[in-house]
């Protein structure tokens, strides 16, 4: 491993929003008294979830120029997230969600941003340093909605390739902010081939396949596992994750808790992922390995939904290991 605070560096690009969360679960939006609000946003939340597990993080995005964006570019300062690359725009709100948490901890989703301000980045707003910096440069699907946002992180996705960065993509579809389904599926689709590592739930390789049957190696194997693909990992709630690269496939069990919220429990688990990523790149190629930091993914997933909110509940590396030594009494935590 090379010596260095930013020879780990993850760089998170995307989307940075406010979260409403109503402050009893089972209810509808209509039905809920009263919202507690909570900074989200899937790349964000990656990049305080590695932040806080101890590794090097940044963000690249577009917030409002209002209390809210100010807000969160502060939130991620506070977290140790690098946030130079946070441009502000004076003529879009800061992006707001209304999650409603239904009696089984799933969640439903309303959106503001009509456009909001993460829609809106420039490609000549890039941070091109912090791009070519990134060990790790981390994407999801909904800043591939609309431009201008689209064509910034498809040159965002070529500078850090270029400069020699993995490309992690979590697709995280958010049916409800595209167009249509067809629409999400290309556009989810138009760069699958790029990334290195793709982590994805069971219900996008439904949604991307077109296929039922989401627990068949072939379909995963045949439909989305490309030849320029590292590793794909896939989901599976409280049940843990599969893993598949070029060599090898298997599955590793989740770690039970009892769940308060899964908001931000896929964001968790890549940050947990990464940050073991960004310091071992062999992990593509030792199984052993990759199932020692899959298992601390999955823990990183399973702390996080004892708690309320994306941000908030992130764990750190100390309280990951806690539940580890409880859940797994063998595991070795790694140095």
């Amino acid at each position: 491993m090379k010596e260095g605070a930013n020879d780990s560096l993850v760089v998170c690009f995307g989307e940075m929003l406010i979260d409403f969360v109503p402050t009893v679960g089972g209810v509808s939006l209509a039905e809920a008294p009263t919202f507690k609000k909570a900074p989200g946003g899937a790349p964000a939340n990656v990049a305080v979830g590695i932040s806080k597990l101890g590794g090097s993080s940044a963000f690249i995005g577009k917030l409002g120029d209002d209390d809210f964006g100010y807000m969160l570019s502060d939130i991620l300062k506070q977290n140790n997230v690098d946030n130079s690359g946070v441009r502000f725009d004076s003529t879009a709100r800061t992006a707001l969600a209304f999650i409603t948490l239904r009696a089984d901890g799933e969640r439903e989703f309303l959106f503001f941003r009509h456009p909001s301000a993460d829609m809106l980045l420039q490609e000549s707003e890039l941070d091109i340093n912090l791009l070519e910096q990134a060990r790790i440069f981390h994407y999801g699907s909904i800043s591939l909605i609309s431009e201008p946002c689209r064509s910034s992180h498809i040159a965002a996705m070529r500078i850090a390739k270029k400069s020699g960065s993995i490309l992690s993509y979590d697709p995280n579809l958010r049916l409800a902010l595209w167009p249509s389904a067809e629409a999400a599926r290309e556009g989810i689709m138009s760069i699958w081939e790029q990334a290195d590592v793709i982590k994805i739930s069971e219900e996008e390789i439904t949604f991307l396949t077109g296929c039922d049957d989401h627990t068949d190696d072939k379909v995963v194997l045949d439909k989305l596992f490309h030849p320029n693909l590292k590793l794909l990992i896939v989901t599976e709630g409280s049940e843990g994750c599969r893993y598949y690269t070029k060599e090898f496939r298997g599955r590793v069990p989740g770690v039970k808790v009892k769940p308060v919220d899964t908001t931000g429990a896929g964001d968790a688990f890549v940050g947990g992922m990464l940050s073991n990523l960004a310091f071992n790149l062999n992990l593509f190629e030792d199984e052993k390995l990759l199932r020692e930091a899959l298992l601390f993914a999955n823990a990183c997933g399973a702390v996080t939904v004892t708690e309320r909110g994306a941000i908030p509940a992130l764990p750190t590396k100390e309280a990951v290991l806690k539940l580890l030594g409880k859940a797994a009494p063998g595991w070795k935590a790694q140095a």
